[in-house]
């Protein structure tokens, strides 16, 4: 069985050193545009099975040359690639993790072409989405009827520092990318399209993080796969008080606008300059970091009304050295590679994990996301 990790960022490199660890891996190719990047991630895995292979990511075609004959392929690429990875496994006939959970109604238009060529695809399978999904649909199938699902996420430093008390954990892109863009959801059983750091709410988590804020972010694929399970669905995004009023300011004034301005002669949009500016103010003090998941489900089991509630409090792994993050990121979809490797996943077509993770392989896959670091506690309330 052969596994290609797309991509030797940290993410990447962490999703190499995991499935090189599986039985029944025989080979795993990590890929990237960097001979640099590709060594490091050697380095770490430091194991037999894992070799490297610089390759142009650029195009459908690229990618499909590099899949040709690979088993299973992880995507850790930007948000820019994803759609042109799922595009080049369905070419290759290569079934596809990926980590990245935009443009999911480009990507499901491609069911019928991923059937057609034996393969699954799973797009956003990493903590949000991912482990937010496949937990909100699974509080969905417990419930005779369901009336609201949140999920709540959040990467945030272990010891956060003004002004901004917030470092990236992840690409800057994507973190604008977040605070920008609409947030789809469900509301009275429709799809709704709300603004973007809506919904500002206070939410308190155990020591050491404490109080915190969430505002309404992009449900991705669970907005359109469980909006007529569920009455109303939204997600929502986690950070240390006082950063989404700041960000808001921001965007209100037009420093996160993506249209084209002109400065002394230099074209350049409003965003990629404020990326510019504030990539110096989220960085922290340490790499140290802790992502939070919070997902409530509420409604009606046998005539009463009852609340689900999954919640994750990881933090940096001293262990293997990496983020928390990086760690929450990259096991999901190591573990989702693994199962299609071992056929316990052997639906075809493109399919969101919130629609494979549930029923009989929930509590397997928890319970070995347990296994490899990443422990979810569960609370049931009743109220007759």
């Amino acid at each position: 069985m052969h596994i290609a990790i797309l991509g030797t960022g940290m993410i990447g490199t962490t999703v190499v050193s995991e499935i090189a660890k599986f039985t029944g891996i025989d080979a795993i190719t990590a890929v990237d545009v960097s001979q640099g990047s590709i060594d490091k991630c050697l380095e770490i895995a430091n194991n037999p099975k894992v070799i490297g292979k610089v390759a142009t990511l650029e195009t459908e075609d690229d990618i499909a040359k590099v899949l040709k004959d690979v088993d299973v392929a992880v995507a850790c690429l930007p948000h820019s690639l994803s759609l042109l990875a799922v595009k080049a496994a369905i070419k290759a006939k290569c079934h596809l993790v990926d980590l990245v959970g935009s443009n999911f109604n480009e990507k499901i238009a491609l069911d019928n072409e991923a059937q057609e060529a034996g393969v699954i695809i799973i797009p956003g399978c990493g903590v949000a989405p991912g482990i937010t999904n496949f937990l909100a649909a699974q509080g969905i199938e417990m419930l005779d009827e369901a009336e609201e699902a949140i999920m709540t996420c959040g990467g945030i430093p272990r010891y956060p520092v003004p002004p901004l008390w917030y470092q990236v954990v992840f690409r800057l892109e994507s973190v604008l990318g977040l605070y920008t863009k609409p947030a789809m959801a469900v509301k009275d059983g429709k799809l709704v399209k709300l603004p973007p750091l809506s919904g500002l709410e206070k939410i308190i988590f155990p020591d050491p993080v404490g109080v915190c804020e969430a505002v309404i972010t992009d449900a991705h694929s669970t907005a359109f796969i469980l909006k007529d399970k569920v009455k109303n669905l939204y997600e929502k995004t986690v950070r240390y008080p006082g950063h989404w009023g700041k960000m808001s300011v921001l965007g209100e004034l037009g420093f996160l606008d993506i249209d084209p301005i002109t400065i002394d002669g230099i074209t350049t949009t409003p965003r990629a300059l404020a990326e510019k500016i504030l990539a110096t103010k989220m960085v922290g003090d340490s790499n140290e970091d802790i992502t939070v998941v919070r997902v409530e489900v509420s409604g009606v089991k046998g005539g009463k009304s009852t609340k689900y509630t999954w919640e994750m409090i990881d933090y940096y792994d001293h262990g293997r050295n990496i983020t928390s993050m990086a760690k929450t990121t990259a096991i999901p979809a190591s573990l989702a590679a693994k199962w299609i490797a071992m056929k316990k996943i052997t639906e075809t077509g493109v399919v969101p994990i919130e629609s494979i993770i549930i029923k009989d392989r929930f509590q397997p896959f928890i319970e070995e996301l347990a296994s490899l670091g990443i422990e979810i506690g569960r609370k049931e309330e009743t109220i007759v």
